[in-house]
């Protein structure tokens, strides 16, 4: 029964009729993936026709100093596919955030209607709270400033609750819970994104996918996008960090 009720959430367009076990929202969801090297050579052309695919994450960096094996294929063909496409850096609380939010933006070359960047910070790296937090604001601040966009945040339900919530809900929220009940979040705070499963099965990828979906509209899921026209042309000179 968990199984079939996921299945219809997935499946129903949600446009206005309330079903049990589905999101008690007015607005239709989309499905996404996210993906890095971890789900090794991706056949993408294959992925974009046998499923319904309306927008995917890629790691992109982590740390100050570590780029995504498959970013570059990965990004580069999302693109030709004219599929929405998101970057992600994987957070390392122990790291300076202005040095990781410049890794990020000289390794991602953005494109008019891409997602804005995401922050993905799910550990502390035994690093006390204030201090992961402080890293963390910087980067946000770094990227938001230098690309005149309001970045994501992608962490998990348990970790947003005991160290985010309250923090950064300010920025767009993309939660980790595997499950068919939707989060619920600390105080109430509302998701954009949801991460479902970490078990997907995709044609066209060999190893399990991270399932996603987006509460909105295709008009909604812009309002979340870069373009040139609203941001900067260049990252913010390193002697200007926060």
């Amino acid at each position: 029964m968990r199984l079939l009720s996921l299945v219809l959430f997935l499946l129903s367009p949600l446009l206005g009729t309330k079903m049990i076990g589905s999101l008690d929202t007015p607005v239709a969801t989309l499905q996404g993936i996210d993906v890095s090297h971890y789900q090794e050579k991706i056949d993408w052309p294959t992925v974009v026709r046998k499923n319904d695919l309306q927008f995917a994450f890629v790691k992109a960096t982590e740390g100050s100093d570590f780029e995504d094996s498959l970013f570059c294929s990965n990004w580069e063909q999302l693109q030709q596919l004219g599929v929405r496409r998101g970057a992600y850096h994987y957070f390392r609380p122990y790291g300076c955030g202005f040095e990781q939010a410049l890794h990020f933006m000289q390794k991602v070359k953005l494109a008019p209607g891409d997602l804005a960047p995401v922050l993905d910070l799910e550990t502390t790296d035994n690093v006390p709270a204030e201090i992961m937090l402080e890293e963390a604001r910087i980067w946000l601040q770094t990227i938001e400033r230098s690309l005149n966009v309001r970045p994501i945040l992608y962490t998990n339900q348990d970790f947003y609750d005991k160290y985010l919530a309250g923090v950064f809900d300010n920025h767009p929220l993309w939660i980790a819970r595997h499950s068919d009940r939707e989060p619920m979040l600390k105080n109430g705070t509302a998701w954009n994104f949801w991460q479902y499963s970490d078990e997907g099965r995709l044609t066209g990828i060999a190893p399990p996918v991270d399932l996603n979906v987006f509460r909105g509209t295709p008009e909604m899921l812009d309002r979340l996008c870069w373009f040139p026209a609203e941001g900067l042309s260049m990252p913010l000179d390193p002697t200007a960090a926060p």
